[in-house]
Parts: C-alpha cells; structure tokens; sequence
C-alpha cells in the first residue's frame, strides 16, 4: 500500500519526475518558507512583538491595521497550500502577492509604496509562471 504523502521520497516515483518539475517543488516549497516569514512577521505587528508599551498596531491607520490582518492570514493559509502543493496554495499565495503589488503600488500610504517590494513580487510572480509552464510541458499526458 503506498502513502500518497511520502511519493515523492520514494526513487521510482522520483525518477519519474522531471528536472522542471523539481525546480517547481522546490521553488513553492522556498515561496512556503517566505510566506510563513511574512505572516509571522505581520504577526509580530498585530499582537506587538518587540514594540515596547505603545504598539504600532494600535497607534496606525486603519486602512494600515486591516491590510496588515489580512496579510498575516492569507500569508500563513498560502505557505501551508505551498508546502503541500496543493492547488489551492497556489491561487492564495497568487492573491496574496497580487494584492501587495496592489496595496503598494495604489495605496502608498499604508505600507509605503517600496519599489523593491513590487519588483521582488513580480519577479516571483513571472518565476512561478515560467516554472509553471515548464513543469506543464513535461508532462507525458
């Protein structure tokens, strides 16, 4: 009887995958990693890890606490799609990257409008379809 959760352990299913769908795996697991950082991170803000007796949670707009709750739930619900690759994972860590991209190129106001927080999830973005599409083609169906 085989366990579906450890196929990809096991050689004869592993030398059934190709190079591009292991880069795959391992870039949704990477992306796993960086979405939990980023909940717990935006954690960390909500309930005032290291702030001292004023937290910045309590003391910042509302547009900036209502962003910041969503994106230390859709962040951690993304990272756990991601590590199991499931398809799920994919379409939350999408909205989720989709909507900083969004936050900071409309609404500058709430996290500050970092270019380099938009290149770096655009350039995640276009990874994932690039990878996407290659792991796609090597499929034998």
């Amino acid at each position: 009887m085989s366990d579906p959760m450890n196929a990809l352990d096991r050689p004869e299913i592993a030398a059934h995958e190709g190079l591009w769908t292991r880069r795959f795996m391992l870039f949704l697991r990477a992306m796993a990693v960086l979405s939990l950082i980023k909940g717990l991170y935006h954690w960390a803000m909500v309930v005032g890890i290291g702030q001292g007796p004023f937290s910045a949670f309590e003391t910042s707009s509302t547009a900036w606490q209502a962003a910041t709750i969503y994106f230390a739930v859709i962040d951690l619900v993304a990272a756990v799609g991601l590590w199991l690759a499931a398809a799920w994972g994919g379409v939350v860590w999408l909205t989720a990257s989709i909507s900083m991209v969004a936050i900071e190129l409309m609404f500058p106001q709430v996290y500050g409008g970092h270019i380099w927080v938009i290149v770096g999830e655009l350039a995640m973005l276009v990874a994932y379809f690039v990878l996407t599409v290659a792991a796609a083609r090597e499929r034998p169906d």
